[in-house]
C-alpha cells in the first residue's frame, strides 16, 4: 500500500483547507503590504506582517512539520516544541496586528 493511499479523505480535507488557509493568508498580507506601499503607512507595514504571521506562516510550518512526522515517525518528539513555536509566531502575528491598530500616523 503506498503511502498517499493511507490517506483518508478527511486528511485531504484537511490538507485542502490548510492550502487554502495559507493562499488566502498571503493575498490578504499582500494587500495588506500594497497598502503599506502605497500610503507609506507603518501601521499597514505591521498590519501585513501580523497577517502574515498568523496565517501563512503557522499552517506552513505545521504542514511542513506533519508531513516531517508521518514519513519518520522518529521525529514525533518534537512535536510538542512545534506546537509552541506555531503558537508563539500566532501570538506575535497578533501583537503586530494590535500595534498596527493603535500606532500614531
Amino acid at each position: 500500500m503506498s503511502i498517499l493511499q493511507s490517506y483518508t479523505l478527511l486528511d485531504w480535507s484537511q490538507l485542502g483547507v490548510s492550502i487554502a488557509s495559507v493562499i488566502l493568508g498571503l493575498i490578504i498580507g499582500y494587500q495588506a503590504y500594497r497598502g503599506f506601499r502605497r500610503n507609506d503607512s507603518r501601521s499597514m507595514q505591521f498590519l501585513s506582517l501580523g497577517l502574515i504571521l498568523l496565517t501563512a506562516v503557522p499552517f506552513t510550518l505545521s504542514f511542513t512539520a506533519t508531513l516531517a512526522i508521518r514519513l519518520e515517525p522518529n521525529l514525533a518528539g518534537i512535536q510538542q516544541e512545534l506546537f509552541l513555536v506555531v503558537r508563539l509566531i500566532q501570538f506575535v502575528g497578533l501583537a503586530c496586528i494590535t500595534y498596527s491598530l493603535y500606532e500614531k500616523p
